[in-house]
């Protein structure tokens, strides 16, 4: 089996849905922030305070390319990740790419009480949220399949990604 690679924006689930397709295939799954966060030593929103974006946005480059297999595994991208011309056409090249795409409503509603996000903090709202989507979205729109998260369970999502 291809290696599934699951991008959209932070909330939208990639996380939760990698983990329930790596139990249901038994395929390896690799979450990039979690990847960072263990490779770095510090939280994610600790690395955007010390070293800034830019820094992290080439650690997640970099973690992405060491970690990646093309077969037999799903990766759970960070929110930015996709962002990245030479990621994005690596990964579109290479894998199959998955765009949870979920509204900006939905998103607020799982995060609004998450601190640990980085680009929301100060800054918590749909308005935002949906300004980082607009600014995200023809790249996220590149993905192989799109699937419309809003009003679907975890659950429900992987059995339409296990029907293709």
């Amino acid at each position: 089996m291809k290696t599934i690679c699951l991008t959209g924006m932070m909330g939208s689930g990639k996380t939760t849905i990698a983990k329930l397709l790596s139990k249901s295939s038994g395929i390896k799954v690799v979450d990039t922030d979690s990847l960072i966060v263990e490779n770095e030593g510090m939280e994610i929103s600790e690395i955007f305070k010390q070293k800034g974006e830019a820094y992290f946005r080439q650690v997640e480059k970099d973690a992405i390319k060491n970690a990646f297999q093309p077969e037999n595994m799903v990766i759970s991208l960070g929110g930015g990740a996709f962002e990245d011309e030479d990621t994005r056409n690596f990964l579109l090249n290479n894998s199959d790419v998955i765009y949870l795409q979920t509204s900006a409503k939905i998103i607020y509603e799982r995060l609004k009480n998450d601190k640990s996000r980085p680009l929301l903090c100060g800054n918590m709202s749909v308005e935002r949220i949906a300004e980082i989507i607009k600014k995200r979205e023809n790249n996220y729109l590149s993905a192989n399949k799109i699937i419309d998260t809003d009003n679907k369970s975890p659950k429900e999502i992987v059995a339409e990604l296990s029907n293709d």
